[in-house]
C-alpha cells in the first residue's frame, strides 16, 4: 500500500532520507492553491439609508455585505444560510466559474435555496484578477441589498502595472427606493413603472447634507478617511437598479487602471459614467491642501432636471488633517443629457495590452481581431410591451420564461421539453412571445453579439462565464458596414457593457468555457420582466477536463424534485477562517512525524 512505511510496525529509524522525503511532500503540498472558507447568514435587517426605516437584506448582519478578498486561483467555499422568508440565490458577477456553471447562482443553473436551508458554493477564481461584486439573482432581491464586493488580487509572481497603493477602498453606489423589493416587484407585476428612485446610496448610506433644502437632517452618510500625500485604489461598483451614475471626487483626478478584470490604458478622468452592474478601479492621490473635506458625488445621468437633486448621492472624503467640513456647491458633472460625452468616454477605455495579468489567454497571444467569427447574433431591445396581458421585456421578440427545472439540470439528466435551442439570430417579424429559447453556442467558436437598443433608456448587458471584448458602439442602427469602425486591437475585455438609447454596442467572445451561461440585462427591472437568454456551450467530446461534474450537494427542483436528499449542514466555518488543503496535508504529516520521533 502507498505510504505503508508510515505504519507503526515499521522499525527503521526515521533518518535523514525519510525526513528529506517528508520535506518534499510538504513542499509539494504547499504548492496547491489555497482555500478560503466562509459562513454567510442572509437575513432581513433594519436600516434607514434615506431617513425612512425599512427592511433590507444583510449578509452576516452587514449592509452592504462583507468583501470577499481573495487571490488568483484560490478556491472559495461559501456556506450560505437563507434566513429570508422566500427562496434565495447569490450570483458572483464577473467570476468566470471556469468549467463550473453549476456554481453560477442563477435560475438557469441552480435551484434556489429554500427558506431556512443552507447551500454551499465551491469554486475557484481561476486565472482572474480585478474588481467584481456578488448579489441576489432572483425575486428582485438586489433592490433591497444582499450585495458585497469581490476583490481578486494578483499572485506575487505576476507584476501589477502600477505602484502598490497605500490603501484599497471599495465603494458601492446605486439608486435606491424606500419601498422594499417585494413592493417594487408588485409594481412591476401590475404593469407599472417604478418611477424615479428616492435617492442614491454610498456604501448603503444616504447623502451628506450638502444642501439643507434638498437633504433632510439626520441622514447618516459615508465618510472615506484618507491620509494626505498617499495614493489609494478605489474600486467603485454600480449596484443599483436601473440608473446610470456619474462618479466624481471634488478637486481630485481619478487614474483609471482596471475594469472588471482587465487592466486598462492608464488615463486620468475628472468624472466617470458608471452604468448599472459596472465596476472600475481608480488610483487617487490625496494631493490637496485639505483646507476642508471634499465631496464624493454619484449623480444620475439622463434624468428629468426636476429630479436631479433627488437622485444624487454624496459622500465625504476626509483627510486626517482636514480643517473643516465640506461646503459650497457640488462639483459639476457632465451635462445630464449629453449621451455623446458618455459614449466618447466609453470608447476611450482601452485594454492595456502590455500588462501581464492572470487570464485564460496569456497577454499578447490573443489577437482577437484576427479570429474568424463563427456566429453572429443581433439582439434587439425595444420598450416593454404586453404579452398575454402582462407587461414584459424582450430580446429579439422573446421574453424569457424560467422553467421549473433549471436548464443545466435538465441538460444533465436529459429531461425533455424544458428548453429549446432555437433562439433567433435576429429579431423575427412576428408578435412577441414568452418562451424558454436559448442560444446554441459553438464550443471554441468565436461569437459576435450586437446589442441594438431601440428603447429610450440606457441598458447594461452582462454575460456570465466570460470576459468579452467591447469592440464598437455608435448611435443609429447597426449594419454590416458598422464593422469597419470596430476596434480590433485593444478593445477592453470585461463582463458588462452599456448600450445607449437609439444606439448599438458590439462585443466579441470566445466560447471556450463549457456550461450554460446567463446573458442578461443588468437593469433589474428589464431583467425581472424577461430580458435575458442563456448560451449553451457543450463540448461534443465527453470528458471531465472541460467541465466539472454535478456537485454532490446539488439542490433538485421541478421535474427532478424526487432526487432531493434531506437538507443537512455540511459546513460551519468562521468568516475569518482562511485554510488550505495544503495546511491539512502538512498538519497530518507533522502528526505522523511526531509519532516517529516520540519515545
Amino acid at each position: 500500500m502507498g505510504f505503508s512505511w508510515f505504519s507503526s510496525s515499521y522499525q527503521r529509524p526515521f533518518g535523514f532520507h525519510s525526513f528529506f522525503f517528508l520535506l518534499l511532500v510538504v513542499d509539494l503540498a504547499f504548492s496547491e492553491d489555497p482555500y478560503v472558507f466562509l459562513d454567510w447568514d442572509v437575513s432581513y435587517i433594519t436600516a434607514s439609508p434615506l431617513g425612512v426605516k425599512q427592511q433590507v437584506i444583510g449578509v452576516n448582519g452587514q449592509f452592504p455585505g462583507p468583501i470577499l478578498n481573495i487571490t488568483t486561483n484560490w478556491n472559495v467555499v461559501v456556506n450560505v444560510h437563507n434566513n429570508l422568508n422566500e427562496p434565495f440565490l447569490v450570483t458572483w458577477d464577473g467570476l468566470q466559474q471556469r468549467k463550473n456553471s453549476w456554481e453560477d447562482g442563477v435560475l438557469g443553473t441552480n435551484c434556489p435555496i429554500p427558506s431556512g436551508w443552507n447551500w454551499t458554493y465551491e469554486f475557484q477564481v481561476k486565472d482572474q484578477i480585478g474588481s467584481f461584486f456578488y448579489f441576489p439573482s432572483i425575486n428582485f432581491q438586489r433592490a433591497s441589498g444582499g450585495y458585497g464586493g469581490i476583490t481578486i488580487n494578483n499572485r506575487d509572481v505576476i507584476p501589477v502595472p502600477f505602484g502598490a497603493p497605500d490603501g484599497d477602498i471599495t465603494i458601492f453606489i446605486g439608486d435606491w427606493y424606500t419601498k422594499d423589493y417585494k413592493e417594487l416587484r408588485k409594481i412591476l407585476d401590475e404593469g407599472n413603472e417604478l418611477g424615479v428612485p428616492d435617492g442614491v446610496l454610498f456604501n448603503g448610506l444616504g447623502p451628506f447634507r450638502y444642501n439643507e433644502s434638498v437633504v433632510p437632517d439626520g441622514i447618516v452618510y459615508a465618510t472615506i478617511n484618507v491620509e494626505p500625500g498617499k495614493t489609494y485604489r478605489l474600486r467603485v461598483h454600480n449596484v443599483g437598479i436601473s440608473t446610470s451614475l456619474n462618479f466624481r471626487i471634488q478637486n481630485h483626478n481619478m487614474l483609471l487602471v482596471e475594469t472588471e478584470g482587465s487592466y486598462t490604458v492608464q488615463q486620468n478622468y475628472t468624472s466617470m459614467d458608471i452604468h448599472v452592474g459596472q465596476s472600475y478601479s481608480f488610483l487617487v492621490t490625496m494631493d490637496q491642501n485639505a483646507s476642508s473635506d471634499y465631496y464624493i458625488v454619484a449623480s444620475a445621468r439622463f434624468v428629468n432636471e426636476t429630479f436631479r437633486d433627488q437622485v444624487t448621492g454624496v459622500a465625504i472624503l476626509h483627510y486626517s488633517n482636514s480643517q473643516g467640513p465640506a461646503s459650497g456647491p457640488l462639483p459639476d458633472g457632465p451635462n445630464k443629457d449629453d449621451a455623446y460625452f458618455s459614449m466618447n468616454q466609453a470608447r476611450s477605455i482601452r485594454w492595456n495590452v502590455s500588462a501581464g495579468a492572470a487570464r485564460p489567454n496569456p497577454q499578447g497571444s490573443f489577437r482577437y481581431g484576427q479570429i474568424t467569427v463563427t456566429d453572429v447574433y443581433v439582439l434587439l431591445n425595444v420598450p416593454a410591451e404586453p404579452i398575454n396581458g402582462q407587461l414584459r421585456t424582450t430580446l429579439n421578440g422573446i421574453s424569457y420564461l424560467d422553467p421549473a427545472t433549471p436548464l443545466k439540470l435538465a441538460q444533465q439528466f436529459s429531461v425533455p421539453g424544458v428548453y429549446k435551442l432555437d433562439f433567433p439570430y435576429r429579431n423575427m417579424n412576428r408578435p412577441a412571445k414568452l418562451d424558454t429559447s436559448i442560444i446554441n453556442g459553438t464550443y471554441k467558436g468565436f461569437m459576435e453579439i450586437i446589442f441594438q437598443n431601440n428603447a429610450s433608456t440606457v441598458q447594461s448587458y452582462h454575460l456570465d462565464g466570460y470576459a468579452f471584448f467591447v469592440v464598437g458602439m455608435d448611435f443609429g442602427i447597426w449594419t454590416e458596414n458598422s464593422r469597419g469602425t470596430y476596434n480590433k486591437w485593444d478593445g477592453v475585455a470585461r463582463c458588462t457593457t452599456q448600450v445607449f438609447p437609439g444606439a448599438w454596442t458590439a462585443i466579441l467572445v470566445s466560447l471556450d468555457n463549457v456550461g450554460i451561461w446567463n446573458l442578461r440585462a443588468e437593469n433589474l427591472d428589464s431583467w425581472y420582466l424577461g430580458q435575458e437568454v442563456y448560451v449553451s456551450v457543450v463540448n461534443p467530446e465527453i470528458t471531465n477536463k472541460t467541465e466539472l461534474p454535478l456537485p454532490d450537494n446539488a439542490i433538485f427542483c421541478g421535474s427532478l424534485s424526487t432526487l432531493q436528499k434531506q437538507q443537512s449542514n455540511k459546513f460551519k466555518y468562521s468568516e475569518a477562517s482562511v485554510l488550505s488543503s495544503s495546511s491539512v496535508i502538512v498538519l497530518g504529516l507533522l502528526i505522523m512525524w511526531l509519532s516517529f520521533v516520540s519515545p
